[in-house]
């Protein structure tokens, strides 16, 4: 199997993935799939955002994935979980 392409992935965050990163939004280049880019944020922002993707998901480019595998598309939204979800 190939490896994933690094490219630039924009990434919003939202609800307590926005508070846990301090941000709502930035463009990062490290990272091809989900588990590369779970393993960054866990790295950066610690234990809230660990909490956070413990039950949250990613939107890649409009498909829910929690799959680490995962290949990133251009555009990810990291999404706490939500209240009967």
């Amino acid at each position: 199997m190939a490896e994933a392409a690094v490219r630039e992935v924009r990434v919003r965050y939202f609800a307590a993935a926005a508070e846990a990163a301090g941000r709502e939004e930035e463009m990062l280049t490290s990272v091809a799939t989900v588990g590369d880019l779970r393993a960054l944020l866990v790295e950066r922002f610690g234990e809230p955002m660990t909490r956070v993707l413990a039950n949250g998901s990613f939107l890649v480019d409009g498909i829910v994935s929690r799959d680490d595998s995962r290949e990133l598309g251009y555009h990810v939204d990291v999404l706490p979980p939500f209240a009967g979800g």
